[in-house]
């Protein structure tokens, strides 16, 4: 990393939403485009010449930050152990992004099914390593199928008895007739950051970690 100009990768959506007034708190404010709903950049300048900031999906800002195109990022906890990317470090919790990865299934079944006594499953979801360490604790084995998306519909097409997925206030998993009996873990966003950035730029990156520190 050779470039001083700094670039944040920021998770699109919800997240997002709730990241603005953190920004803001840092002082940094994004060029209007990054906040016109019709724009298709990636790529927004900052009030700070030597900081840009990219806008990803939330699973790519771990990636893009972790193999150095990004020097700092926002991820969720649940992104960061599914990938386990040696080259992230993630100083500060800013407490924003809250929900949990839960495991749920059809209303019928878990009124009848008892956790306990699994052996052997199949489960749809996004999250396959974090699915396998959760259930080998508990000596279950468990065949992943891997979806990006729409893992509520699995159970009722028959693609996978169970999902594991993330639930906020649970509003679509009873929209589709789910009922979750499980928690694997609670869910925030964290800042990350290169640790080899931070290593080559110790100065520029310990100032923006205390930054988003003294903002929350």
């Amino acid at each position: 990393m050779t470039t001083e100009k700094l670039i944040l990768a920021v998770p699109k959506g919800r997240i997002l939403d709730e990241l603005l007034p953190l920004l803001d708190k840092c002082g940094i404010k994004p060029e209007d485009a990054f906040f016109d709903p019709k724009s298709r950049a990636l790529r927004f300048a900052t009030n700070h010449g030597n900081l840009d900031i990219i806008r990803v999906r939330a699973f790519d800002a771990a990636t893009f930050t972790a193999f150095g195109a990004a020097h700092l990022g926002i991820a969720g906890s649940d992104v960061l152990d599914e990938f386990d990317y040696s080259e992230l470090y993630a100083p500060v919790d800013l407490k924003i992004g809250h929900c949990r990865l839960s495991v749920a299934m059809r209303d019928e079944d878990a009124a009848t099914d008892d956790p306990r006594q699994w052996s052997h499953i199949r489960v749809a979801t996004k999250y396959p390593n974090l699915t396998r360490k959760h259930f080998a604790k508990r000596g279950v084995q468990v065949e992943c199928i891997k979806l990006n998306g729409a893992m509520e519909i699995a159970p009722s097409l028959g693609l996978a008895k169970r999902i594991v997925d993330l639930v906020s206030t649970g509003g679509t998993l009873k929209a589709n007739h789910l009922t979750e009996v499980e928690t694997i873990m609670d869910i925030s966003s964290r800042l990350i950051v290169n640790r080899t950035a931070l290593k080559t730029m110790p100065d520029m990156m310990q100032g923006w970690i205390e930054a988003f520190r003294k903002a929350i």
